[in-house]
Formats: C-alpha cells, sequence, structure tokens
C-alpha cells in the first residue's frame, strides 16, 4: 500500500477509512497563513509546522512558502488527489490546492518533492476563471477520481451571490467549465461534500461576498444577503435536484460531512449563526430532509454588542469510524465532542475551553438563567495565554489528537477579536479519549503565529501530507 508515500500497486491513500485509521501518526501539518487585512503589506505563506513528538522541533513553523502576491486571503486547501483515487496507480498525491478567496487566484503547491519544504507549481488566475466561468472567490477544494478538481466559488467578480457555483479544473489544473448544469446554480455557495456511490453533492450557504468579506452585518442577514438552504445535486451530472430550507434555526450553513462510510446516505451540517448542528439524511422515498441533531444555546451575557451571544459553529469534523463528531465555538470558545454511534441522539462525551469571549479577564460576563455571573476558566499554555476561540480543527488518523486553530476571516477577526490581529494565531492541540471519550489540552504543544520574522499572522485550515479526515473521501 502506497499511502500516498511512494508509488506501488494502489493509487493515493487508504483502501477505506477503517485502514486510514491504522495509518502512520502525522508528523507534518501544512497550514494557510494570512496577512491580507492585518495591515502588514506582505504576501499570504503556507506554513509547514513539525508535530513529530520526537523531532527537536516539534510544534515549530519549519518553512514558510510566501505566494507571489499581496491580498489574497489564502483559506481552505484540498488536494490533486486523494483516497477516491486509491484503485488508481498512477494517480498521486502530489499537490496542495489553495484558492485564495478574496483576490481569486488558485495556487498549486508541490508538497511531494520536499515534503518539508513545497514548492509553487502553478498559479490559476482569477481573470481566467471569471473569463471562462463568471466566478470569483473560491472556496472548498475537492478532488475527483477522475483527476478533476473541484472548487467552489461564492459569488461573481462583483461580490455578488449570484453567479457562485463550483469551478472544475482538469488534471493539469486548466480551467474546465462551470460543474453544474446552466441553470442549476445554488443561491449561495460555501462548502460542499460528495457521496459517489449515491451520486450526490450537498453544498452549503455562507453569504454574498459583498456582505461577508466587510465583516458581519446582522442587517446584511435580514436583506438576505446571508444563507440557509443546502443544495443537493446529482453528481457528477451536476443536476440540482432538492432545495432543503433550514430555516431560522439553520442560518449560515457553512462547513458539511457525510459520514466517511460511503455505504451511509446522512451527515452533519454546522449551522454558525443559530450554533445548531444538523443532521441530513436520505427518505424512504428517495429525497432528502433535515433535523437539529444538537443545539448550543446562545448565552446572555453583559458588556457585548447584544444582550446574547451565540456560539458561532464555524467548523466540525467526523472522525473515521464515524464515532465522534468534534466541532467548535468561535465565540464561546469551547471545543466539544459527541459520540454519534446513535446518530438520532448525539451524546456529549467531552468539552474544554480554550479560548473566547466570556474567558476569565474578558470584559464580557455570561448570566446564568438564576441571574449569577460566569466566566470560563481557559489555561495558558508554555505561559502563553489563549487567544481568540478554537476556529478550524483537524483530527489525527488515530482520532487521538485534534488539533485547532483560531483565525477565521480576517475581517471577521478585527471584529470580534480585534488583538488576533495584533498578536496573531496559534495551534494547540488536544488529547482525545477514544475509549470512554473526553479531551484534554496538550501543555506540550504550541505553535505561535504571534513571533512570525514578519510579524503576527492568522492561521486558518490545517492539512496532514497523506490526507485527513476532512480531505479524504471514500468509493
Amino acid at each position: 500500500m502506497s499511502n500516498g508515500h511512494g508509488c506501488c500497486k494502489t493509487g493515493p491513500g487508504y483502501a477505506s477509512p477503517l485502514e486510514a485509521m491504522a495509518g502512520p501518526r502525522e508528523s507534518l501539518i501544512y497550514v494557510t497563513a494570512v496577512y491580507s487585512g492585518t495591515g502588514i503589506e506582505k504576501p499570504d505563506y503556507v506554513a509547514t509546522v513539525d508535530v513529530d513528538p520526537n523531532s527537536a522541533t516539534f510544534s515549530k513553523v519549519i518553512h514558510r512558502l510566501p505566494v507571489p502576491y499581496l491580498g489574497d486571503e489564502l483559506h481552505h486547501t484540498g488536494w490533486n488527489s486523494c483516497s477516491s483515487c486509491f484503485g488508481d496507480p498512477s494517480a498521486q498525491r502530489r499537490f496542495l490546492i489553495v484558492p485564495a478567496l478574496v483576490s481569486g487566484r488558485v495556487y498549486v503547491i508541490d508538497v511531494k518533492t520536499d515534503p518539508k519544504a513545497p514548492s509553487l507549481h502553478k498559479v490559476v488566475e482569477p481573470a481566467d476563471i471569471i473569463q471562462k466561468t463568471g466566478m470569483a472567490y473560491p472556496h472548498t477544494s475537492h478532488c475527483l477520481a477522475s483527476g478533476e478538481i473541484m472548487i467552489s466559488c461564492l459569488g461573481n467578480k462583483d461580490g455578488n451571490a449570484e453567479g457562485n457555483g463550483i469551478l472544475l479544473l482538469d488534471s493539469e489544473f486548466n480551467v474546465k467549465r462551470k460543474g453544474e448544469k446552466p441553470g442549476h446554480s445554488p443561491q449561495f455557495g460555501y462548502d460542499f461534500w460528495y457521496q459517489p456511490r449515491p451520486n450526490t453533492m450537498i453544498s452549503t450557504s455562507w453569504g454574498a461576498p459583498r456582505a461577508f468579506t466587510k465583516g458581519f452585518n446582522l442587517e446584511h442577514l435580514f436583506e438576505g444577503l446571508y444563507g440557509r438552504h443546502l443544495h443537493v445535486y446529482d453528481w457528477p451530472g451536476g443536476e440540482l435536484r432538492q432545495t432543503l430550507d433550514l430555516g431560522d434555526s439553520g442560518l449560515l450553513p457553512l462547513e458539511i460531512r457525510f459520514l466517511h462510510d460511503p455505504a451511509k446516505d446522512t451527515g452533519f451540517v454546522g449551522s454558525a449563526l443559530t450554533s445548531n448542528m444538523i443532521r441530513f439524511f436520505k427518505t424512504q422515498d428517495g429525497s432528502w430532509s433535515h433535523e437539529v441533531s444538537i443545539s448550543v444555546k446562545p448565552l446572555k451575557v453583559q458588556n457585548w454588542i447584544l444582550p446574547e451571544m451565540p456560539g458561532l459553529i464555524t467548523d466540525f469534523l467526523i472522525s473515521l469510524d464515524d464515532r465522534f463528531l468534534y466541532f467548535v465555538n468561535w465565540l464561546h470558545g469551547d471545543i466539544r465532542q459527541y459520540n454519534i454511534e446513535d446518530i438520532k441522539n448525539p451524546k456529549l462525551t467531552g468539552q474544554v475551553w480554550v479560548g473566547g469571549l466570556i474567558q476569565k479577564g474578558s470584559p464580557i460576563i455570561a448570566v446564568t438563567d438564576d441571574g449569577e455571573t460566569w466566566q470560563a476558566e481557559v489555561p495558558e499554555i508554555q505561559g502563553k495565554k489563549l487567544r481568540a476561540g478554537p476556529q478550524m480543527i483537524q483530527l489525527s488518523l488515530d482520532g487521538k489528537r485534534l488539533y485547532a486553530t483560531n483565525s477565521l476571516f480576517s475581517t471577521w477577526d478585527k471584529q470580534f477579536y480585534p488583538d488576533l490581529v495584533q498578536q496573531g494565531s496559534h495551534i494547540i492541540q488536544i488529547d482525545v479519549d477514544t475509549q470512554k471519550g473526553g479531551l484534554k489540552i496538550n501543555p506540550n504543544f504550541f505553535v505561535d503565529f504571534g513571533t512570525e520574522p514578519h510579524g503576527p499572522s492568522l492561521a486558518h485550515e490545517m492539512r496532514y501530507p497523506g490526507g485527513d479526515c476532512t480531505s479524504d473521501i471514500w468509493i
């Protein structure tokens, strides 16, 4: 088995999610690091972080690959090839696909030639994407077993949601076309996940780029500039089959994941603003439905912009054995672990406070229904106070280590956590009890992006060279 680290009789990744769990321990993480919007006139970069506990440079940034331009806002990343190509011996997981959310470029990074020092392979220019598809603001990237790359785009060049859709690149990273049929574009774009066996792709809804790039304004929600729908596609046919209105319980549905078992036709989506985990599922008549699975109640607070504070679920993931679901509350500051073996009845099995607006020392105070005030106890790590709240997370293949960054998007960072832009991001590691459940901060791991050579930067999504539970899809 190559597992993406060599070429023998199989393609990249693993034959199944359970085989992936037995894969090698992660030793490197690639992280997008952003200067765009921070006031530092330097290009964004892809940082390589050493996460091998036996290494002398453990929990350090060991390489930085700056992109050639300013103002990109590197955000999410994907692969040119993943476990969906496991049956193709000619396929290699060689390139990290790095869309730039604001500029519209797509960077292709070679991580195979020297995994510890990635290099720039190609730049897909926004003018080419706009000319051939009319789309801009690229976000989520997934590979297809065909060798093509699909990337969600959140709007047109003017920042309107109209014109969003799925961009298709060929295996040489040339712009092909829009992935969906004409007239079948979603109302809003953001994340997506496809499940090959039922030929289904489901996409989510953030909002119009002309709204979210300026920060969050509640008036934009009332003006219809943010979404609350899931869009169900026949894929790869590109036909929009059904639109699920999540209603007021599903405002700003962001990250979406099917269960990893390719035979399952259910999964979850995180509704950020209303802070609900929503389960979607296929019904007996072949249509899709949804139900609220987990709710995070807003906190009554003092000294904030509103009398109640949502948790703001901005990221979540599912362990490769489909046993545990993890999500973050970016504003409240906690990470949660739920057992989902009984998928209709998730059970809270772990919770840890790692930042947030209500941590001790903050002017913002939470108030119970009985009128008692409280703040969260958030420990320091290696003498460093934890900044902002947990944002993007990544889980080790064996499910025993959870990594978390704390930057959402530069304009939103400045709005909700202005100190983060001045002090920079960090990555922390949470030890996971995979038997009984439970989360505990690892005091020996802290990656400080506040001490970067060009000044504090904002760290967002993380990837392992061999794939992970938010990048790989099985067929």
